[in-house]
């Protein structure tokens, strides 16, 4: 009877079953450690890439301090950093991407197999991507070069051209010492003429009492070669001319061609006013009359080019004082030699 019963019992699945379910939670567990094993890879792919990223930002903030030497290539840098930023931007979309995937996957082994296999797609690509990068940041490094060496060059022809110009400013400083004593010469030259000149003059003038000699200068008083308000040269004061042409001739003979000199005739008055229609003032009554000087002294044969002729007025007098004597004195014209 015992027996009999025992046959007619139905099957126990339930062990079965649990053993089932037991393995299947083994290999669900076992995907999901390793879908965590390649999240972690994945995360410390993206985590070396990030870093590889700011050494490329700090790169790039090298490049562009250096890149305001060189503004012609900063176009194709700024290109670069735009695709490497573009190219950040993508990766963390894909980051993004791959963990919603990741949170959404099914519970079904075929589905986490289809779940493996696009990751890893994804990874390779992203490993595609990250080569492009390094392949970037290796092109920038030949850029940086380059541009360190044109630096380099430039710096050099920097170097050359403050050697160039500290030998110029040599040469300057010597041809300006040499002029200097080139015009001191010709300066001591002109003197020694000038001397030779108001020595002949003296001659010609000896013992007249309404020539005087004022420092570098010989002064007529007007009453010798004018008569009062007017510009033209009385006969006795164009011999007193005629007589300086012959020693202005004789000194344009000595003195060489090379050195440059005017003989200056300058008007003066004094300084009680005039009115009339010739000479409105004295300045054209003073100028006037050193023009009449300078032409009667061309007709002697005198060049126009040593003679300068010019008009004070009243404006310079000898003596200040309001006297018969100060005006005469005030009242002349003056003869002086000087470089042209």
């Amino acid at each position: 009877m015992p027996l009999a019963r025992r046959g007619s019992e139905r099957p126990n699945f339930w062990p079965g079953y649990v053993d089932a379910l037991t393995n299947l939670l083994l290999v669900i567990i076992f995907l999901l450690s390793m879908f965590m094993i390649a999240q972690f890879f994945l995360n410390q792919e993206i985590l070396g890439r990030d870093s590889a990223l700011s050494r490329l930002n700090a790169q790039i903030a090298e490049l562009t301090e250096l890149l305001q030497l060189e503004r012609a290539g900063s176009e194709e840098l700024e290109l670069s950093i735009a695709s490497l930023s573009a190219t950040l931007t993508g990766l963390e979309a894909e980051r993004d991407s791959l963990a919603g995937q990741l949170a959404g996957l099914g519970s079904s082994a075929g589905e986490y197999e289809t779940a493996i296999a696009g990751l890893e797609a994804e990874l390779s690509e992203e490993r595609e991507l990250s080569s492009e990068a390094q392949a970037q940041v290796a092109l920038l490094n030949q850029q940086l070069a380059a541009l360190r060496q044109q630096i380099g060059a430039l710096e050099a022809a920097l170097e050359a051209s403050e050697l160039r110009d500290s030998e110029s400013r040599t040469q300057i400083a010597d041809l300006g010492r040499r002029l200097n004593v080139a015009l001191a010469q010709r300066v001591q030259d002109l003197s020694r003429y000038r001397s030779d000149f108001f020595g002949r003059l003296r001659e010609i003038l000896e013992g007249r009492s309404d020539v005087q000699v004022v420092g570098d200068r010989f002064v007529f008083q007007s009453e010798v070669l004018f008569d009062a308000g007017q510009a033209n040269i009385s006969p006795e004061g164009q011999a007193q001319i005629s007589g300086l042409a012959e020693a202005i001739l004789e000194l344009e003979t000595e003195i060489p061609a090379d050195i440059p000199w005017v003989l200056r005739i300058d008007g003066h008055t004094d300084r009680r006013p005039i009115a009339t229609a010739q000479f409105p003032s004295n300045w054209e009554l003073s100028a006037a009359r050193a023009i009449a000087v300078a032409k009667l002294l061309v007709q002697q044969g005198v060049s126009p080019n040593r003679l300068l002729a010019a008009g004070f007025g009243e404006y310079a007098p000898l003596d200040p004082g309001d006297t018969d004597e100060a005006y005469r004195r005030n009242r002349r014209i003056e003869f002086k030699l000087t470089e042209g």
